[in-house]
């Protein structure tokens, strides 16, 4: 019970360790994990790439793969682009094992002490971030130790040397493998309790290597769990991973399982550095070998899981599982609100169709398009909050408050935009009809409150100060038109060229574009307080 206790409290701290390790590089990078999704093509050779750079960032391949089924759910990415970072994931692990296999363990009070005092001592965010990588490679390290530490009685032990001397038999050591990273649901944990097995003396680079090949496949679970209930494109994502792993299990294990035995004993004599090396020189070799024919596994995949997805109705760009990498999941986000702009502002466009044609059609597809709106600003404002509790910057923080606001902003211009329709549908259905005057007046207004409406959205997108100033230079405009169309109505009124029926028609109408223009003020102006929040924190 004692070892069984020593050997999970290792593994804990280990896991902990490598978790907040990840965190800290992810901050580290800041915009440049934002700016890798930018640089995905169809090359299949940038994409390993990106793969094994997220990977090494996130420190978890399955997380890196989960993520790549949530791009793939969400439109991100398509298959092509998806197989190379797969592949990719797979050499990125490698840097763990690697890493662990240095046996640092003396310096990882030395390095836990640094990072505190660092963190204790200094208000830099940078400062911060740097401390958190610090801590949390060390807490590896000692986890690591402790794994080592709780297993060492074990070589004493004889019916636990003959429980290992089954894994002598291949088949055996795959599933041990499997079923050990599907239990802990992480490869690089596994990896971890097979290095400290190693250390000391309690299995060879012969039982070790089925082990790493079962690991590399139970490594798949993650994204195959993680594709149930996403599109059938992201499930063929997922499934692609497992074609690969299980491909080049096979091909090392049948024909390729002596020449890498061969150079791995030949590199090293030190048993955790030899199987750290087999692990690294298996994942290099079969990305080689699969990736000229990585076309071949996309269309295996696409055979095994038929037919087409649906038109995507809800949510596009968020996915739960690029919450994993939040510098990521916030650049998303900001894309999902901005095409639920983009939504809005064709939705106001068919409200003033519908109010200028007297098209009843048009006013009930504004009715639909705004159920969807308020179905988008719920569940982006529910993704949002979730987001919030993942470990973000000063900078990403300061996005998503701005996200949150604009997402209440744009959902009441689309209330508004579903009043004109209202009012349209009031124009029909009681025959209301306007002067020249007072439908001049209108166009004039509407244009000046599209036109802003969309100059806010542009804002939003290029983070540009200049173009949400002139948004708010619309909004003192549309104020004064408001007012100046109020006292041309009553003039109208009272020369009877304008009867009260209409007249409250044309005054709701100027009452709502005028709140409208307000709302694009006021995405404007979240802006502008992003924009200096960052300055001031430069």
């Amino acid at each position: 019970m004692k070892i069984l206790i020593g050997v999970l409290g290792g593994l804990a701290l280990f896991l902990y360790g490598m978790n907040m390790m990840g965190m800290g590089l992810q901050k580290v990078a800041g915009d440049k994990m934002k700016n890798l999704i930018g640089i995905l093509t169809k090359n299949r050779f940038i994409g390993v790439f990106v793969g094994a750079l997220v990977t090494l960032l996130i420190q978890s391949s399955s997380a890196t793969t989960v993520m790549v089924v949530g791009f793939v759910n969400a439109g991100l990415m398509n298959l092509t682009q998806a197989i190379g970072v797969i592949m990719g994931a797979n050499i990125g692990t490698t840097f763990t094992a690697q890493l662990i296999a240095f046996n640092l363990t003396d310096l990882a009070p030395l390095v836990i002490t640094i990072g505190v005092a660092i963190w204790l001592f200094t208000s830099t965010k940078k400062h911060k971030e740097l401390a958190e990588v610090l801590i949390g490679f060390g807490i590896l390290f000692i986890g690591m130790d402790f794994m080592k530490e709780a297993l060492s009685p074990l070589q004493e032990s004889q019916v636990f040397v003959d429980i290992l001397s089954n894994l002598n038999n291949p088949a055996l050591g795959l599933l041990a493998g499997f079923g050990l990273t599907v239990a802990v649901q992480s490869s690089s944990a596994s990896m971890g309790l097979l290095l400290a097995l190693a250390s000391q003396d309690l299995i060879t680079l012969q039982m070790a290597l089925p082990i790493l090949y079962g690991e590399n496949i139970g490594t798949c679970t993650t994204a195959l769990l993680s594709s149930i209930g996403a599109s059938k494109t992201a499930k063929r994502a997922a499934i692609m991973h497992l074609l690969f792993n299980i491909i080049g299990t096979l091909l090392f294990m049948l024909v390729l399982h002596i020449p890498i035995e061969y150079i791995v004993e030949r590199i090293s004599d030190d048993p955790q550095r030899r199987i750290a090396n087999a692990h690294t020189i298996f994942n290099i070799t079969n990305v080689l070998i699969q990736l000229p024919f990585a076309g071949f596994i996309v269309i295996a995949a696409q055979k095994l899981v038929h037919g087409k997805d649906e038109e995507v109705v809800g949510l596009k760009y968020l996915d739960s599982r690029i919450i994993e990498t939040p510098s990521i999941a916030v650049n998303m986000a900001s894309r999902e609100v901005l095409r639920m702009g983009k939504i809005v502002k064709n939705n106001l466009n068919t409200a003033k169709l519908a109010f200028y044609n007297s098209d009843e059609k048009l006013t009930r597809k504004v009715f639909e398009e705004e159920k969807k709106i308020n179905q988008l600003e719920r569940d982006i404002t529910e993704y949002l909050a979730d987001l919030t509790r993942a470990s973000l910057t000063y900078e990403q923080h300061g996005i998503l408050t701005t996200l949150l606001n604009t997402v209440n902003d744009l959902e009441r211009v689309g209330d508004h935009a579903d009043n004109i329709a209202e009012l349209s549908q009031y124009r029909i259905d009681n025959k209301v009809k306007l002067s020249e005057g007072a439908l001049e007046e209108l166009g004039q207004m509407f244009e000046k409150v599209e036109d802003g409406f969309a100059l806010s959205l542009t804002s939003f997108k290029t983070a540009d100060e200049n173009l949400a100033k002139r948004v708010i230079e619309y909004e003192s405009i549309v104020d004064r038109m408001e007012k100046n169309y109020r006292k041309n109505h009553i003039e109208r009124l009272n020369d009877l060229s304008c009867n009260p029926t209409s007249g409250i028609v044309f005054l709701d109408m100027i009452s709502n574009l005028e709140r409208i223009s307000d709302h694009s003020s006021n995405v404007a102006i979240s802006v502008m307080d992003a924009i200096e929040k960052k300055e001031v924190k430069q």
